[in-house]
Parts: structure tokens; sequence; C-alpha cells
């Protein structure tokens, strides 16, 4: 069971900075009285809607006035952050004390998840290991405290995000990364997303109890959901240090952040805010959470005024470029052919998660790149100020809206707080 939890139509800035006091003040009473090193880990600016970042602010203050407190974005593979951007996510943390994670070069192999397990948890989808490689600093350095904090939401790989993800994704090396991502791809996103258990996440599961038992952790997960003013705020907090903290956020986050339709949506616009989201990468989380959602032959519309790159690493970009997002059987069919793709598994699956298979259009509107590349990887293009003009978010609510020409279309302002999809295609899987 968790430590303790709040669950509230809304939770203020000030309850959440005294429940981070209680935070602590448990984690000195179960875990370490006088903790002299503590770790915060919380989620990199792809989840700063969230205020995870304030909280870690906050928990950096509590504890920094007796302890050598160091945070660890966990970023995965993710662009590590300017000074400016931590800034913006962290407050005052001190930039000295920020440390960006190196998914290539600063990790550490503890082990594997065996091929057997993983082909068990899979129902044989994917038949090989998945090395536990993960941040070198975590691992082999003194702590008397790590504290994860993340935004608890339906996600493409493991069902919902956050929990242990912050370790095997986002503290995670390569070779971790690029066998959950296929493992995950080949099981099928649909078959993912707004699961509370997924086969990636039983795997991850046995590799925390296997490696990182010694670690003294416990998480912060926050749930977040819009209320009648149409405004995106804390409705949940869990703290605690087992799976349970887990599994009773995302249970509220199933039931707030999933949005069930009785008919498929003929047209979507999103918007991937501008600070945000630079990458398709990551901005291609308004296709993850609304292709449940959409009907065959309709058209999903991006607003992504800071995309400026496909990838988050100019190899992996540059394979985005070469075979853009064309369907799962080409994917697979080059996955099988380049060493270069199979060498970073982690962009055939993302090209797979990316791709509508045909049945539904995707148009992206980009604030820095041009129509060649947009059209390049299979996406349509659409000039960004003309876009914002026929659909000026801030004169749109999420949900049905009735244009001025008579057209209706559906508006999501943040894809990724949430889950859209169809009462059949979501029930129609095992149990969510």
């Amino acid at each position: 069971m968790p430590w303790f939890s709040e669950r509230a139509e809304r939770i203020g800035r000030e309850r959440l900075e005294q429940l981070m006091e209680q935070t602590v003040e448990q984690a000195r009473r179960r875990i370490c009285a006088r903790p002299k090193r503590v770790l915060l880990l919380p989620p990199d600016i792809t989840r700063a809607h969230s205020g995870a970042g304030r909280l870690t602010e906050v928990l950096y203050d509590l504890l920094a006035a007796e302890a050598e407190v160091h945070v660890i974005p966990a970023l995965g593979q993710h662009v590590p952050h300017t000074a400016e951007e931590n800034r913006r996510m962290f407050g005052s943390i001190p930039e000295q004390r920020i440390h960006p994670h190196d998914w290539r070069g600063g990790c550490v192999w503890l082990g594997d998840v065996p091929a057997d397990y993983v082909r068990q948890a899979t129902a044989g989808a994917a038949d090989w290991a998945i090395p536990v490689v993960l941040n070198r600093m975590l691992i082999e350095e003194p702590w008397d405290l790590v504290i994860n904090i993340g935004h608890v939401v339906p996600h493409e790989v493991l069902g919902f995000a956050n929990h242990n993800k912050n370790y095997f994704i986002g503290l995670a090396g390569k070779e971790t990364i690029c066998a959950s991502h296929m493992a995950a791809a080949c099981c099928g996103i649909e078959n993912n997303l707004g699961m509370l258990t997924t086969p990636v996440r039983v795997c991850f599961n046995k590799a925390e109890e296997k490696y990182l038992g010694h670690l003294p952790d416990l998480y912060v997960q926050i749930v977040m959901a819009r209320n009648e003013e149409d405004e995106l705020v804390h409705t949940g907090l869990y703290v605690g240090d087992d799976l349970d903290t887990y599994l009773d956020a995302a249970r509220q986050s199933r039931e707030q952040n999933i949005t069930m339709l009785d008919e498929p949506l003929r047209k979507v616009v999103c918007v991937m805010q501008g600070d945000e989201f630079f990458s398709t990468w990551v901005a291609n989380k308004a296709i993850y959470r609304t292709r449940m959602a959409l009907a065959d032959g309709g058209e999903l519309i991006v607003i992504a005024s800071g995309l400026k790159r496909f990838g988050e690493q100019p190899e992996v970009d540059a394979l985005i470029r070469k075979y853009g997002y064309v369907g799962t059987p080409r994917v697979m069919e080059h996955y099988r052919t380049d060493p270069a793709l199979k060498d970073l598994a982690h962009a055939a699956a993302h090209l797979i998660h990316g791709s509508s298979e045909g049945r539904f259009s995707i148009t992206y509107a980009p604030g820095h790149m041009s129509r060649e590349e947009i059209e390049g990887v299979n996406f349509h293009y659409a000039d960004l100020d003309q876009t914002l003009a026929k659909y000026p978010p801030d004169q749109l609510k999420e949900g049905f809206n009735d244009l001025p020409n008579g057209q209706q279309i559906f508006f999501i302002p943040t894809p990724s707080a949430g889950l859209w999809a169809t009462r059949d295609k979501l029930l129609g899987r095992s149990k969510v």
C-alpha cells in the first residue's frame, strides 16, 4: 500500500508543498532518519506541464539544508536540457546539481531479464533478453535516499507512465531502451495503451525486484485531469515504495485520463506545446494517444510550433528521414535488412508506433521544418500560421467544436495528458 495518498477535484500549489513536506517526513521515518546524500529523479521537460519540476524544487529545498542533493532528469535518450530549460523546469535548483543522463556512455550493465521470461511475458511476441543497463551515478554512488517524481498518464510502452519507467527507460542505457521498445512494438501499441500492466512493465517489475532491491527509494506519483474550467489540474498524489503506489495512481489516471467515445472521430486537432516538444519522437504522442479514437479515413492535425527535428539524436533522425512512418510491414522489412536500424531498434519501434498503418491521415503544422521534410517521412504538411488561424487554440475547448464554416472538429489541447479511444477498441481488448 502507498504510504499516503490524496485525491481531490483540485490539489493546489500550497497543498502540494505540504504533501512534499509529508513525503520527506515519512522518508526520514521509514528509510533514513538523517539522509546525507539524496538523489531526485524527475521527468524531463516533455513533462513540464505536470508540475513535477516544481515538486522537485520543493523537495530539493526541504532536503538541501542537511543533505547533498543531486538531480538526474529521466531523459532516456531524449536531448539533455539546456541551462535555460533546467531553470524553467526546476527553478532555483543549482545547475551544478542537475546531471544530464548519458544513455550511451554513462551507464553500467547489471544483468538481464532472461529471454525465456520476456518470451513468456510477451506471449511469444518478443524472444530476446532485455539487458538491464542503468545510469552509473544511480548505481555506483552511495545514496541514503532516492526519490522518483513523475506523472502517471496513459503510455504507449508501459500502459501508464512513471513508476520504474524512471529507471528502465528514463535512466537506461541504449541496450535496455532498444530491447524494451522493440518488444513493446511487437506486442502492438494499441494493446499497451491504458493497460495497468503491459508485458514490458512485467519485465521491468522483474528487473526492479532482482537488481534494484538495495536502493533506498520511494515514488511520488502525480495524477492530473481537466476540470470544468478546462484547466489541467492536479487531482491525485500517491507516495510510497511499492508497486501498489503506481497501481493506485494508474487506476485514478485510467478513470480520469481516458476518454471513451461511442463513435470514432473524423477530424482531430491537437496542440503539442512549443516549449516542450521539439521532435516528432515526442510530438508523436498526438498520434499515439488518439489513434484508437480516429475513424478509418479520418484526419489528425498536429499543431507543433516547436518542431525542428524528427529524432532525438542525429543518427536516429537520419533513420526516420530515410525510412519514414510507413507502417509495420515495411518497417520490419527494413529492420531485418539494415544493420543500422537493428542496432538502434528503438528507432524501428518508434517508426511503427508513429504510423497510422494507412488507416487515417496525419498532418503536421510545424514551426521550424519544411514541407519537403514533413512529406518526406510520409506525413502531410500544413502551414503553421494558416493552421493557427483556422483552428485558434485559445478559442477552442477540449472536445467537439463547431467551426464558423460549419465544420466540426474534436480538439485536444494536451494529448500527452490522456488517451482517447472508442468504447469498442478500448473494451474489445483484455481488461484495461
